[in-house]
């Protein structure tokens, strides 16, 4: 019987383990879905996004409006409410309403002539309507908008809190 003394045919035992730990490391680092699916995800992303910023600017926008109304008909309120009203203005700019000049050109006629007190409790409704709707919406917005959200939410319940204190 011939001793073989040369190397043995084929790929020895710790070349195919070593091989097979590589296969393993590589599958086990790569995203096991479709590289497809994460343009779609980042294409849902940014959709939500846009989605969740036009309606925050749509929101404050909606609320400017009625601090607007709310100093036509009741002129008298407009130490107390105008620093409001601006930060208003500035929370809109921010989710990228356009911006507005500071005071309104004219009362609005349509604008029905309350109490102060009503109009004042009618803001103070608002802004908290408001701050709980962008606080539901921190669950789907990503981190950046989120934070955004978060600060203006709070700034907004502190608007209600003022406007509540007499």
């Amino acid at each position: 019987m011939p001793l073989t003394t040369g190397a043995p045919a084929g790929p020895r035992r710790r070349s195919l383990l070593a091989s097979v730990a590589g296969a393993a490391l590589l599958t086990g680092c790569s995203d096991a879905e479709d590289p497809a699916s994460d343009g779609a995800r980042g294409a849902r992303s940014a959709s939500a996004t846009q989605r969740i910023k036009a309606r925050a600017a749509r929101d404050s926008g909606d609320l400017l409006d009625r601090y607007e109304a709310a100093l036509a008909a009741h002129p008298a309120l407009a130490a107390r409410l105008g620093p409001l009203r601006d930060e208003v203005a500035r929370h809109a700019k921010s989710f990228g309403a356009p911006a507005r000049p500071a005071a309104p050109a004219s009362p609005s006629p349509s604008a029905s002539p309350a109490s102060e007190k009503d109009t004042v409790s009618a803001l103070a409704k608002a802004e908290r309507e408001i701050a709980d709707r962008r606080a539901a919406a921190l669950v789907e917005a990503p981190a950046e908008l989120a934070r955004l959200l978060a600060s203006v939410a709070a700034a907004g319940a502190g608007h209600a809190y003022l406007l509540t204190k007499d």
